[in-house]
C-alpha cells in the first residue's frame, strides 16, 4: 500500500513537471526563436536553416529549466496534496515524515541524473549540430538583405552598397568590395542583377569598372558584363562552436592537460590555452556539479509538511519556503559564476550543496521528531 500511495505522489511531480517544462520551453525556445530572426534578415541564411537552428537548441532551454521547474513541481503538488487533505493518507498508512523526505530526495536523484546527462550530452551535441547547420547553409537569402542606401556585411570579406532597387529586380549604381589583407578589389557598375545557378548566386554587373591593388601595383579596366560570383563567400555569422557547444570528453581532456602543464593545445574545434581555462572548468562544473542543489531543493520543499494547515504559522512557513527554495536557485547560479576565479571560491562552491543539503536534512529530522 506504501509503494502505491507513494507510486502516485511521483508521478503527479513527474507529470506536472513534464508539463510545466514543456509549457516553460516552448515559451522560452519562442522568445529565443524571435532573436535568431537575424539570422535570416541580417545573415541571409534560409527558413530551413533557421528553424533547425532554433529546434536544435530546444536541449539547452530543457537543462536550464530544470531546477526552477522541479522547485516549481514539488512545491506546488505537495500544496495541492495538503489542501485535498491526501497528505492524511500517508500519515495514516504509517508513513513517516522522515520517509516521505527520503523518497522525495531519492527522486531528486534521479532527476539530477537525467540533468547530468542533458547537460553532458545531449545539450553540447545538439548546439554543435545547430551550429553546422549554420556551417553548411549557403546565403540564400541575400537579395532580402540588398536595401537601398545601405552598406552590406552579412558575408565575410565582403561590402556591398546599393543606391537603388528598380522594380524590375534589377539595381542601379552598385559598389562592391571584397578586398583581403593582401588584395585591394573593388567594383563599379550601372546597373546589376542577381542571378541563381545550380544553387550558386551570381551578381551579373554592367558598365563599370574594376581596381586591383597587390602590394604597390595598381590596375583596373572597364567592362560590359561581368559575372561576380557569391558562392566563395560565407556568412558572417559565428560559425566556430562555442565553449557550451563542445563536448564534455574534450573539455575534460583540455582541463587535465592544462592542470599538468599549462601549454596551449590544439583541438579539432577550439584552441585549449591558459586564457580559456576558467571558462572550460565553469562549464564542466555546470554539467557535472551544478544539478547537486536538486536535492537541497528536496529537502527544503519538504518542510512545508512540518506545520499542519490549520495552524496559524502554516502560511508564514508557506512564504518562508518558498523564499528560501528560490534563494537555493539563486546561489547555484550566481556561486557558479565565481566558482573558477580562485582555488578557496572553487573548494567553497564544492561544499555549498553538502553543506546545505545536510544542515538542512539534520534541521528537518530534529523538527519532525518533536512534533
Amino acid at each position: 500500500m506504501k509503494k502505491l500511495i507513494f507510486r502516485k505522489f511521483i508521478i503527479d511531480i513527474l507529470l506536472f513537471f513534464l508539463f510545466v517544462s514543456l509549457t516553460l520551453g516552448i515559451i522560452v525556445w519562442t522568445l529565443q526563436a524571435v532573436n535568431y530572426l537575424d539570422f535570416i534578415t541580417e545573415d541571409g541564411h534560409s527558413l530551413k536553416t533557421y528553424f533547425q537552428f532554433t529546434i536544435y537548441n530546444f536541449p539547452k532551454i530543457i537543462h536550464r529549466l530544470i531546477p526552477f521547474v522541479f522547485f516549481v513541481s514539488i512545491f506546488i503538488v505537495i500544496l495541492n496534496y495538503d489542501h485535498n487533505n491526501e497528505l492524511l493518507i500517508f500519515w495514516s498508512n504509517g508513513i513517516s515524515k522522515i520517509s516521505f523526505a527520503n523518497n522525495i530526495i531519492i527522486f531528486s536523484i534521479l532527476l539530477l541524473t537525467f540533468q547530468i546527462l542533458i547537460g553532458s550530452y545531449v545539450s553540447p551535441l545538439s548546439q554543435f549540430k545547430a551550429r553546422g547547420f549554420l556551417k553548411n547553409s549557403n546565403i540564400d537569402y541575400f537579395s532580402i538583405l540588398i536595401k537601398e542606401g545601405k552598406f552590406i556585411n552579412a558575408v565575410d570579406g565582403l561590402t556591398i552598397f546599393i543606391d537603388e532597387k528598380n522594380p524590375d529586380g534589377t539595381y542601379s549604381n552598385i559598389f562592391i568590395d571584397d578586398s583581403s589583407k593582401n588584395n585591394t578589389r573593388m567594383i563599379y557598375a550601372s546597373n546589376g542583377i542577381l542571378l541563381s545557378n545550380n544553387k550558386q548566386k551570381i551578381f551579373r554587373l554592367f558598365n563599370g569598372k574594376v581596381i586591383n591593388k597587390e602590394k604597390e601595383k595598381i590596375n583596373n579596366f572597364q567592362f560590359e558584363q561581368i559575372d561576380f560570383s557569391l558562392s566563395e563567400f560565407t556568412s558572417s555569422t559565428i560559425l566556430v562552436p562555442k565553449i557550451q557547444e563542445v563536448s564534455s570528453k574534450d573539455l575534460f581532456e583540455c582541463s587535465l592537460k592544462l592542470l599538468k602543464n599549462n601549454k596551449p593545445i590544439k583541438f579539432q574545434y577550439f584552441n585549449c590555452n591558459k586564457e580559456i581555462k576558467g571558462t572550460i572548468n565553469q562549464e564542466l562544473l555546470k554539467r557535472f556539479y551544478k544539478p547537486l542543489f536538486l536535492p537541497v531543493i528536496a529537502i527544503t520543499c519538504c518542510f512545508l509538511i512540518i506545520i499542519p494547515r490549520n495552524s496559524i504559522r502554516y502560511f508564514k512557513n508557506r512564504k518562508k519556503i518558498f523564499i528560501l527554495s528560490f534563494l537555493l536557485l539563486i546561489i547555484s547560479e550566481t556561486s557558479l559564476r565565481y566558482a573558477t576565479k580562485s582555488d578557496i571560491s572553487l573548494i567553497i562552491f564544492l561544499l555549498i550543496p553538502w553543506l546545505l543539503f545536510l544542515f538542512a536534512y539534520i534541521n528537518f529530522y530534529r523538527k519532525v521528531k518533536n512534533v
